[in-house]
């Protein structure tokens, strides 16, 4: 909860942000950076971006507790960028 929280919070100083630089016309542009880079930091952590061989090969050598903190990791970045992209898709389509 506290993630979500935080992704909130920067999804709403995302939007203030926004209209101070380009107006209401591009109010989605910094919330869904923000929520793009949060869920290329999931990806980059989940192991989602590697070859078969790759990731059978951390699975083996991994132990469960840095399993367990690279999985909370990714869970903790995909709370932060899902307000961000809601926002984003949102004013996107308010906008047009």
């Amino acid at each position: 909860m506290k993630y979500l929280l935080i992704g909130v919070f920067l999804s709403l100083c995302g939007v203030l942000i926004s209209m101070m630089l380009w107006g209401m016309e591009k109010i989605y542009l910094v919330s869904g950076t923000v929520g793009c880079i949060f869920i290329v930091i999931s990806m980059i952590f989940s192991g989602s971006m590697v070859s078969g061989d790759r990731m059978r090969a951390n699975f083996a050598t991994e132990t469960t507790e840095h399993r367990d903190e690279r999985n909370n990791i990714t869970l903790h970045s995909l709370y932060i960028a899902l307000p961000n992209i809601i926002v984003a898709v949102l004013f996107y389509y308010l906008s047009k």
